[in-house]
């Protein structure tokens, strides 16, 4: 192998490619097996857990058998605990957001819709906190900060994060929000060295809002349990994307944000962090 070609295997960019392509490869995999296997009637909603967990499994299998090392991001150890504490901190913040909104007149409740959302949007709010989690947390900011530090790990991940959720009808406050949740969701990780608190914590705020809620998230309708509506100014209601452009969010996840990385600096850098696998030294 030439110095030049192994000197861009070994390029953090480079590096980036082969969990995430692992990932979807094993995403692709999982629904086309379920696809071919299963009748029309069997894979209404439940197959979308099926396939965060082959999207975990093709990250950790990678890191595994290329990388060469422990996944300490995705250890046992605390997972439970770890979860919960996510998935109650999130449902905290998407309250603390809408509490307000409620008290001023913005949202209105109108009324109560099919119960059965509460199940059936689960598992797809399970694969979008799975996925984007693992994808920007675990490939973007932990490789990114083995190979130039945690601070531009921080501003790598935010940008890959914020791209990831431009619609054209995104307002500059929607933009700042997703990049506050996106620091949020690194200094969680931080904190623990592993991605259960910020799967947690993005799990629940998608489904407290979308399958709760009826309140659109990141620009896609909802259709959940409680029939609710914003009305008023843009800037509180979040317009077109929802909630997440709204000024409200903003201060929340501002404030989620300002504590997480209070929290996470004293703790200095987990081992995921601080050491690059044998095989890309």
């Amino acid at each position: 192998m030439s110095e030049r070609l192994s000197w861009l295997l070994r390029h953090p960019l480079v590096r980036m490619l082969g969990p995430a392509l692992a990932m979807f490869l094993a995403l692709a995999i999982s629904f086309a097996a379920m696809e071919a296997l299963l009748p029309k009637h069997a894979r209404a909603n439940w197959p979308n857990a099926v396939a965060a967990l082959a999207c975990a499994l093709g990250y950790w299998a990678y890191a595994r058998w290329r990388e060469h090392r422990r996944v300490t991001e995705l250890a046992g150890d605390g997972a439970l605990v770890e979860s919960a504490l996510g998935v109650a901190s999130g449902g905290l913040l998407a309250l603390l957001t809408l509490a307000p909104l409620w008290g001023l007149g913005v949202y209105r409740f109108d009324g109560w819709g099919d119960s059965a959302r509460l199940v059936a949007q689960m598992p797809e709010m399970l694969l979008v906190a799975v996925m984007e989690e693992l994808l920007i947390r675990g490939v973007v900011f932990r490789i990114s900060a083995q190979a130039w530090g945690v601070r531009w790990a921080f501003v790598l991940s935010t940008v890959a994060f914020v791209v990831a959720h431009l619609p054209g009808e995104i307002s500059w406050i929607g933009v700042l929000v997703t990049a506050a949740a996106s620091v949020a969701f690194s200094a969680a990780y931080q904190l623990t060295g592993r991605l259960w608190l910020p799967i947690g914590m993005h799990f629940a705020w998608n489904y407290l809002f979308s399958a709760v809620l009826s309140l659109s998230v990141s620009g896609h309708d909802a259709d959940g349990w409680l029939r609710g509506s914003l009305n008023g100014a843009e800037w509180l209601t979040g317009g077109a994307y929802g909630i997440e452009a709204s000024a409200m969010a903003l201060l929340v996840w501002t404030g989620a944000c300002l504590l997480l990385l209070r929290l996470a600096h004293p703790s200095g850098l987990p081992q995921a962090l601080r050491t690059q696998p044998r095989s890309q030294r």
